[in-house]
């Protein structure tokens, strides 16, 4: 993808980041209730929205596309401002932050050692992930100011995706065309180990959300199929995965 087309990402994010302001925070004070796990979850999944995003901006700036990096920027701004509502959210039912989590450190030292590419494939099985998490959140919580969140956040999170994929089909273009599918091959491997590992530590608040260990692993891994058709044959209808 050209900087001009990174130039219509970065309008996007700017014109996303408009409508946020005009909408305004959730109204706070009417408070959550959640069982024990559903909060527990939340906790990691804050941790892992939290971060200052100081790697992958300077990778996308040593691109040499400004409309990249811009856009970059404002896809951080967008990730930080999740971890805001979140913890808005912990406070709004009087449960605490965590200072991190094991999960969230193993992701964060891995994109760290690598180069952009393979930065955003490790990251982008954060954001697969997080579109079904953020779903089963928004619908099956049960308490309306949770199920608002976790919608904003699903909302921004079916932005986030296609945006990588765009990035990543112009990365992948720089492969050898016989090294690209068992590229993704790994990364669906990769993909489904992480899942697997989500789905038991947060076994316990999917059931409670409406959702199996089974069913949120192969919700996951039917994502995975229009993110890797996206990024080998980019097209307007290529991301499809908003309904599974």
């Amino acid at each position: 993808m050209h900087g001009n087309e990174f130039a219509k990402w970065a309008r996007d994010f700017e014109d996303e980041r408009g409508r946020r302001a005009a909408l305004g925070d959730p109204d706070w004070g009417r408070g959550a209730a959640l069982p024990p796990s559903v909060w527990a979850g939340i906790q990691r999944f804050q941790v892992g929205e939290d971060g200052d995003g100081v790697n992958l901006v300077a990778k996308a700036d040593q691109e040499g596309d400004p409309d990249y990096a811009r856009a970059v920027r404002l896809f951080v701004a967008e990730e930080q401002n999740h971890a805001r509502m979140l913890a808005r959210l912990l406070a709004a039912g009087g449960m605490p932050l965590l200072s991190g989590h094991w999960s969230d450190t193993v992701f964060v030292r891995l994109r760290r050692l690598m180069g952009l590419r393979l930065e955003l494939l490790v990251l982008m099985i954060a954001e697969v992930v997080a579109l079904r998490y953020y779903r089963a959140l928004r619908d099956g919580a049960g308490d309306p100011l949770t199920s608002e969140v976790a919608g904003r956040v699903l909302a921004d999170e079916e932005r986030h995706v296609p945006f990588h994929c765009a990035r990543l089909h112009a990365s992948f273009a720089e492969l050898p065309r016989a090294a690209r599918r068992p590229v993704l091959a790994g990364w669906r491997l990769l993909l489904l180990a992480v899942t697997a590992v989500v789905a038991t530590d947060h076994g316990r608040a999917l059931r409670h959300l409406g959702v199996g260990r089974l069913r949120f692993v192969s919700d996951v891994m039917a994502l995975s199929g229009p993110v890797v058709r996206s990024i080998l044959t980019p097209r307007p209808d290529a991301w499809t995965g908003h309904g599974v």
